[in-house]
């Protein structure tokens, strides 16, 4: 067996957690690779051939899955299990509240929420039996704070804040470490998939933000980062003697916590507003345009 820890990463088949996957096999860890997408795995296997690197499918949603991969795991560490877990699948779709679909809103919460809860239960018993473990839950700057246009994705994150503060004093008796990964803006499919979201707004009320789609996007594109930064601080939440309860990276994002904490909450509203094109004028006609409308 390969020196080091045995960790298993959830969606492992791009962005952070590819990264994370490569990184850590190649500092000499045994990494199980999962995700949703065969290919992407073939891949990634291919990429690290000649470290500790191994990939199989598993999807977070689906509990017949996630018991295949519990056995696998069992099967190929002879019953040791885990050391480390990588909550890290998710993704999210962006939109004002009330224009998700209610199919869309459940599938985001099956994922990030349920799926991280239901591949936690399936892992954690051993640890705690052996009395010493980490888990790591991908959560997001988002689960500390709600952006307009994101409420939907930045609540299921604030759900994995939760999550994650009660296993982590729950779990602490039993030899078990939590800890929280909570990215900013990070330069990976992620992102882009969020914000083509954005243009599916064509006869709601809130259409006029379709068109400033890319203008959202550059303001994200301005303080991106690649996925190594996280990549990064799941090493350091995954082989720390002490690991801390929240990682935050990058800069930005902590300069986005200290700045969401000072200001006052109307200030920051009015810069969302700014920032996104949801101001009264812009969304709504002026009244002189309603009374024209309505002789």
């Amino acid at each position: 067996m390969t020196s080091g820890n045995v960790v298993l990463i959830t969606g492992a088949t791009a962005g952070i957690g590819r990264v994370t996957a490569l990184r850590l096999a190649r500092a000499g860890h045994r990494v199980f690779a999962t995700g949703r997408r065969r290919d992407a795995l073939a891949s990634l296997e291919k990429e690290a051939a000649g470290t500790g690197l191994e990939a199989f499918p598993l999807d977070v949603t689906d509990a017949e899955s996630i018991a295949r991969a519990v056995a696998e795991v069992n099967r190929r560490t002879e019953g040791y299990g885990l050391d480390v877990l990588v909550n890290n699948a998710g993704y999210g779709e962006l939109g004002p509240v009330e224009t998700i679909d209610e199919a869309r809103v459940r599938k985001q919460y099956d994922t990030n929420v349920f799926g991280l809860l239901a591949v936690t239960k399936a892992f954690v018993g051993a640890m705690r039996e052996r009395g010493a473990g980490r888990i790591i839950n991908v959560s997001s700057v988002g689960g500390r704070v709600t952006f307009p246009l994101m409420g939907v994705y930045t609540s299921t994150k604030h759900a994995v804040e939760a999550l994650s503060d009660a296993l982590r004093i729950e779990l602490r008796p039993f030899g078990v470490r939590v800890s929280v990964i909570q990215p900013g803006a990070i330069a990976t499919e992620f992102s882009a998939t969020a914000l083509d979201t954005v243009s599916g707004l064509e006869g709601s009320p809130y259409a006029p933000l379709a068109s400033r789609v890319d203008e959202i996007e550059g303001h994200f594109s301005a303080i991106e980062v690649g996925p190594e930064v996280i990549a990064a601080a799941i090493e350091r939440a995954a082989t720390s003697r002490r690991p801390r309860a929240r990682y935050v990276a990058p800069f930005s994002a902590k300069l986005v916590l200290l700045l969401t904490a000072i200001l006052p909450t109307s200030l920051l509203d009015w810069v969302y507003g700014r920032l996104t094109g949801l101001r009264r004028h812009a969304l709504r006609p002026s009244p002189s345009e309603g009374a024209l409308g309505a002789s």
